[in-house]
């Protein structure tokens, strides 16, 4: 392979890190942004105690769901440049690329440049990573954090300097106060590729460097969430998606093992409320890139509701799980729900791993290239078996098995190449046999999501699988050929997986809870991700029902006329489960008339409005200066506050109007009694409009229909 690699000036590289840059950065100011987060960031840029403490709102009421760093560095560039879509999205592209680039310069020494090119253009044209990099989501910021920790572990191994391990394990601490135990999933990999592959050093020491390491990632990991924990409630804003205002509860329930059980532990509000399942959504038009396209996926109403108490007790009856994520088992990955998002290359990564094995029997040697391999492949096994038997997540998480399965494709390929030149023994059909069965799988994965266009993709990939198949087979004569077809192959294994990337990065309402291809973003609600709340998690990506307000946000927040709502109507959280009866986006969208009057009649009251859940406020927020609290967090169904709490705040003049809705869209039961009984309706004909932001009178009437009411406290 080194006619297509020479020149101290990696060319090739630049051109896959433009090619990142521009699928990362492709209409990106248009892309929108999840309002939960971006919220939370406008608050975080009011005060070092909202920074710190990353507060939903800017009177420290309640936090997001999610530890600080990701939202920490959005709200530094907010700071920077500006609060606007564009800039809260730029650190999560960036990273994209940064990851694309650190994969290149880790593989590059252990198998060579083309094993490195290869790698990076797996990863940069992976579709759901592709998609996830596009959003101010978390995982991006996660992603690229592990990356540099494991290339910093590369250089523990390189230099035998247990500084470097230390920075390593940090990273994974870092990482830890971004998405919290999933950055755990990669420990195993790390701790086997430095016991291992550091043959020089003895035995004991290895066990005391891991321990002192690990011992440095737990104070890092829990540094944050202790300091949080052990400042009085009274001076910090409740956490959110917690059932006791705790950090630990948090990350060890909700954001911990409620993502393999799906049930209610850490759910919030006491685990009273209940989580839609999502249906199977079979594609139909994978050209519908349209928000308010009805014709992309087969509808059945709205979300059937588990039998039984437990959120997510039904995730595991329901043929398509929960949040559309597949029936839990070994095949999970290659079911319909999940195969588009990252599986297209998992054969091809089966075959590497056989070539791996076959290499270490026969030269009976254990070298440090196998190290590096099988330090991939323990990056991406646990995950592979986590997403294949958890209950609660979301498509996107997927992306964290980005990186290995590039790397594995890239060692893979170098792996295979070297047996099929040789053409010697059955090890020689490793690589054509490898490169037709994945052909064959990409095919399948595009039928499952059959349309009349994607028909033709499909064939596209048996024809390119069989006709290389047998060039690889034509061509073992020639050693020009040979190089020539096998490098042609593998990049052609990525034409389907950069359509699937076209299609991603061109479609709309992808902001919230982003898949790949053409499959809906709408997989169930989520207190950081989820989708339509009690409108159900089988809703069009786009889709609202009848009269719901759905306009874009405005390039900047404060471009929109004080009081409207100007966010996309399905623009609700990004990552966690939310609870039932928590609407999406601004499907409860306070008209002008409303909002008129709240402003009249306010005297300065720390908080502006309250609402039952985080989506309501989404609209005030964003678009003026007020605070809104969110009683109950982002569903609706956190304990805070209490009805003792709400009291005193009432009395002391901190807020007098809520907001509540009907049909089934409560939050905290007692504490929408309390209102209701202590409270003064507000006749609606004081602040009824025909108009919203959209200047639509069928919105405004349906959401007066749907059950709003003001209520206002009265001394």
């Amino acid at each position: 392979m080194k006619n297509w690699t020479k020149g101290r000036v990696d060319i090739l590289l630049i051109a896959i890190l433009l090619f990142s840059a521009g699928l990362n950065f492709y209409n990106l100011q248009n892309a929108g942004t999840n309002s939960y987060y971006s919220v939370a960031v406008k608050s975080m840029l009011t005060s070092f105690h909202n920074f710190f403490f990353v507060s939903f709102d800017p009177a420290g009421f309640i936090t997001v769901d999610k530890p600080p760093v990701a939202l920490w560095i959005q709200a530094i560039f907010a700071k920077i440049f500006g609060f606007n879509d564009f800039v809260l999205l730029l650190p999560e592209a960036l990273a994209g690329i940064v990851s694309v680039w650190l994969l290149y310069i880790m593989v590059k020494p252990k198998f060579g440049r083309a094993a490195a090119l290869i790698s990076s253009l797996v990863l940069a044209c992976s579709p759901i990573f592709v998609a996830v990099v596009r959003t101010n989501n978390v995982d991006s910021i996660l992603i690229v954090t592990l990356m540099t920790a494991a290339w910093a572990l590369m250089k523990a191994v390189e230099k035998q300097k247990l500084g470097w391990l230390l920075l390593s394990f940090a990273l994974v601490g870092v990482g830890f106060n971004v998405k919290m135990l999933q950055a755990y999933m990669v420990l195993p990999a790390f701790a086997f590729y430095y016991f291992f592959a550091t043959r020089e050093i003895k035995i004991w020491k290895k066990i005391i460097h891991l321990a002192a390491s690990t011992l440095l990632l737990l104070v890092i990991s829990l540094s944050w969430a202790l300091a949080v924990d052990m400042t009085p409630e009274s001076e910090r804003p409740y956490m959110g998606g917690s059932e006791t205002n705790s950090v630990l509860e948090l990350a060890f329930g909700y954001n911990g093992l409620s993502r393999l059980t799906g049930q209610d532990s850490g759910m919030g509000g006491g685990g009273s409320a209940q989580a839609p399942q999502a249906q199977t959504q079979t594609q139909t038009d994978d050209t519908s890139t349209s928000a308010n396209s009805s014709s992309s996926t087969s509808e059945e109403g709205l979300p059937s509701m588990p039998s039984g108490g437990q959120q997510g007790d039904g995730g595991s009856s329901s043929q398509s799980g929960m949040f559309n994520t597949g029936e839990a088992g070994p095949l999970r990955l290659f079911q319909s729900e999940l195969s588009g998002q990252i599986s297209w290359l998992l054969p091809f990564v089966l075959f590497a791993i056989i070539g791996l094995v076959v290499s270490f029997i026969k030269t009976r040697k254990y070298t440090i290239k196998h190290h590096f391999a099988a330090f991939w492949f323990i990056w991406l096994a646990p995950m592979f078996v986590f997403f294949s038997i958890a209950l609660f997540y979301h498509h996107y998480y997927l992306s964290m098995m980005g990186p290995a399965i590039a790397a594995l494709v890239g060692i893979g390929f170098s792996t295979l190449w070297d047996f099929y030149k040789e053409e010697k023994g059955w090890e020689s059909w490793l690589l054509p046999v490898g490169i037709l069965v994945t052909f064959f799988f990409e095919a399948l994965i595009v039928y499952q999501n059959s349309s009349s266009v994607s028909i033709i993709w499909m064939w596209v990939g048996i024809i390119l699988g069989v006709v290389l198949f047998m060039l690889l087979i034509a061509g073992k004569s020639s050693a020009t050929i040979k190089e020539t077809i096998a490098v042609i192959s593998i990049l052609a294994l990525l034409v389907l997986p950069i359509y699937w990337t076209a299609i991603t990065i061109t479609k709309t309402g992808n902001e919230s809870t982003p898949t790949a291809g053409p499959t809906s973003g709408m997989g169930g609600p989520g207190g950081g991700g989820g989708g339509m709340g009690a409108f159900g998690g089988n809703m069009q990506q786009g889709e609202m029902p009848s009269g719901i307000p759905s306009g874009n946000m405005p390039s900047d927040a404060g471009d929109a006329p004080s009081g409207f709502p100007g966010r996309d109507a399905n623009d609700d959280s990004s990552d966690g489960m939310g609870r039932m009866g928590g609407g999406g986006g601004d499907m409860e969208s306070i008209d002008s008339g409303l909002m008129s009057y709240l402003e009249d009649n306010y005297n300065g009251e720390k908080f502006f409005l309250a609402v039952q859940r985080a989506q309501s406020a989404y609209s005030i927020m964003l678009n003026t200066d007020y605070a809104v609290m969110a009683m109950g967090g982002f569903g609706g169904s956190d304990p805070a506050p209490t009805v003792e709490e709400l009291e005193k705040m009432a009395e002391a003049g901190e807020i007098k109007y809520f907001l509540l809705s009907g049909q089934g869209m409560g939050g905290n039961s007692e504490v929408t009694e309390w209102i209701q009984e202590n409270c003064v309706e507000v006749p609606s004909s004081e602040y009824s409009s025909d108009t919203t932001d959209t200047t639509d009178s069928t919105a405004a009437s349906d959401m007066r229909g749907m059950g709003q009411t003001l209520y206002e406290y009265e001394k």
